[in-house]
């Protein structure tokens, strides 16, 4: 990739799930009868923002859609052609699966074009296809496996979610600790990202097979329905590992405060105990005249046996009460 020109890659699909691969003049050079234009951009690139709004014939409000800094899934037909913004996971080192990285793209019956500024997985699955001869055929094809890519990875990370609820809510059973706090926290901020942008998303992809393009085919708007029932049920998944999250954390909530109760009333049995037993050794610590048994070398032992005794009672005392 060129920093300076923004481009990543391009290709002139041949209708067989092969390409052949395309520089910046080749874009600038290429016909309809050479095939269908898969062109993927970096939209910061400046040889890319020129070719998008002074080349590539698309209507400039889309090129502004396209190349906005912040985005929401979306989708708008326009002269035959289809403007879509997606998000997918970020599986990208280093980084948070549910900060959803932004695709942009605009497909008609001869052009894709794609846009990204971070790295998005799936877009290097249908090239390495594409390379390899199995890539999409047509720009319906192409829209259906890119849909589905984005789909599979974002339901492995959502899986994984749910795996992680799955062992809090057990570990909140066997062990009550205050870090458990932090990870059913992480979960449902995991959760809650994620469905910021799968629910419009879902949306998106629910109104997609309905779209009317020539290039759509019906046995495309099967799949892509295919695909939305699917991105459905994730955002479904999404709520119930909220959900389940919001449950493990009340419970935790309950059991640490159980055992935050059952110190205090130890401590309170104690303090009740020994309240007496301190007020006695107080009086008798007094350092004034009168001290009863200061001169009877039995005194000590005496009075230890009397400590002893009201110790007793109290505890026969609390537990006749039912307080212990």
């Amino acid at each position: 990739m060129n920093d300076n020109s923004g481009l990543i890659f391009a290709f002139a699909l041949d209708g067989n799930g092969g390409g052949t691969s395309l520089d910046m003049d080749g874009v600038k050079t290429w016909r309809p009868e050479d095939g269908t234009l898969w062109i993927h951009l970096d939209y910061t690139g400046n040889a890319a923002k020129d070719w998008l709004c002074n080349k590539s014939g698309i209507d400039p409000i889309i090129v502004e859609a396209l190349t906005a800094e912040e985005t929401r899934p979306r989708s708008v037909v326009h002269q035959g052609g289809m403007l879509l913004i997606l998000r997918g996971v970020n599986l990208n080192p280093g980084m948070d699966p549910e900060d959803m990285v932004s695709l942009r793209f605009w497909i008609d019956a001869n052009r894709i074009v794609t846009l990204r500024h971070r790295r998005v997985m799936a877009i290097e699955d249908l090239r390495q296809a594409v390379e390899s001869g199995n890539g999409p055929t047509s720009p319906g094809g192409f829209l259906e496996d890119l849909s589905d890519c984005l789909g599979l990875r974002t339901g492995t990370v959502i899986s994984d979610v749910d795996d992680s609820v799955d062992a809090l809510e057990d570990e909140v059973l066997t062990a009550q600790n205050y870090a458990l706090r932090q990870k059913i926290a992480d979960i449902r901020r995991t959760a809650i990202g994620m469905r910021r942008y799968l629910a419009p998303q879902r949306d998106v992809m629910v109104r997609l097979h309905t779209e009317k393009v020539e290039w759509l085919s019906e046995l495309s708007r099967m799949r892509l329905r295919e695909i939305a029932d699917r991105t459905t049920r994730y955002v479904e998944d999404l709520d119930a590992i909220r959900d389940r999250a919001t449950v493990t954390q009340e419970e935790l909530n309950n059991r640490l405060a159980e055992q935050m109760n059952k110190a205090m009333y130890v401590l309170s049995i104690v303090t009740g105990i020994f309240l007496p037993l301190g007020l006695l050794t107080g009086l008798l610590g007094i350092n004034i005249g009168g001290i009863p048994g200061t001169d009877n070398p039995l005194a000590f032992s005496v009075f230890c046996i009397l400590l002893a005794t009201i110790a007793a009672g109290q505890i026969w005392l609390f537990k006749r009460m039912k307080w212990m």
